[in-house]
C-alpha cells in the first residue's frame, strides 16, 4: 500500500482512560515522509476520552485506503471497549472491520508470532526494535513507566511530562515500522 499508518494507544488502567491515540503516517515506504499525529484526551473525564476517540476515529476514516499497522491486540480490545462506551462515534462492527486483514495488520499475531524467528528472549516490539538497532528517546521506555508518567502529568499538568509521553508514543509507532520493515526484508531474502 502506498500509505501506511502505524498506530499505538496509551491507556491508563488506574483511571480506565485511553488518553492518547498516536499515528505515524508513512507514504510510499519512504521514512522521510513519516509524520506523527497525536490525539490527546484534553482531560480526565469520559467526555474528554470520547472526544479524543471521535477525533482518532475521524483520522482513521481519512485513511481508508491505508494499511493500519499495530502491535498486538491491545489497540483492538481498547477500540472495541471505546465503541461500546461511545456508540455515537462508531459501533463495534465498524471497529471489527477496521481491525481485519487486509485493512489492518496486527504485526505481532499475524506475522511475528506465527511466522518469524528471532534470536531474542521475547517478541515484544521493544525487544525486537532494539535488536534491530532502534533506540527510544527515553532512557527507560516501558508501558509501566508510561502509566507512572501519565499519573504525574494528571496530578501536575507538567508540559515536560506530556512531551515525554508524546515522544514515547511516537517512538512506539516508529518501532513498529522498524519491525515490519525488517520482516519485509526477511521475506525478500527468503524468496531469492
Amino acid at each position: 500500500m502506498p500509505v501506511e499508518v502505524y498506530f499505538d494507544i496509551e491507556y491508563d488502567p488506574l483511571r480506565d482512560l485511553v488518553y492518547l491515540h498516536g499515528f505515524v503516517v508513512r507514504k510510499g515506504g519512504e521514512n522521510a515522509t513519516e509524520r506523527h499525529t497525536a490525539i490527546w484526551a484534553e482531560g480526565l473525564t469520559p467526555l474528554a476520552e470520547g472526544d479524543a476517540f471521535a477525533a482518532a476515529w475521524t483520522f482513521l476514516q481519512q485513511h481508508l485506503e491505508s494499511l493500519v499497522v499495530y502491535y498486538s491486540k491491545h489497540e483492538r480490545i481498547q477500540y472495541r471497549m471505546l465503541a461500546a462506551k461511545y456508540p455515537q462515534v462508531c459501533d463495534v462492527s465498524e471497529v471489527d472491520a477496521l481491525f481485519t486483514l487486509p485493512r489492518s495488520l496486527d504485526l505481532y499475531f499475524d506475522v511475528v508470532k506465527s511466522g518469524s524467528e528471532w534470536p531474542t528472549l521475547d517478541f515484544s516490539v521493544k525487544t525486537l526494535a532494539k535488536y534491530l538497532g532502534f533506540s527510544w528517546r527515553d532512557s527507560d521506555p516501558s508501558g509501566a513507566a508510561s502509566i507512572e508518567w501519565f499519573d504525574r502529568w494528571a496530578r501536575t499538568g507538567d508540559a515536560a511530562v506530556r512531551r515525554r509521553l508524546l515522544d514515547y508514543n511516537e517512538d512506539d509507532c516508529v518501532a513498529t515500522r522498524v519491525v515490519l520493515d525488517a520482516v519485509r526484508g526477511m521475506e525478500v531474502r527468503e524468496s531469492r
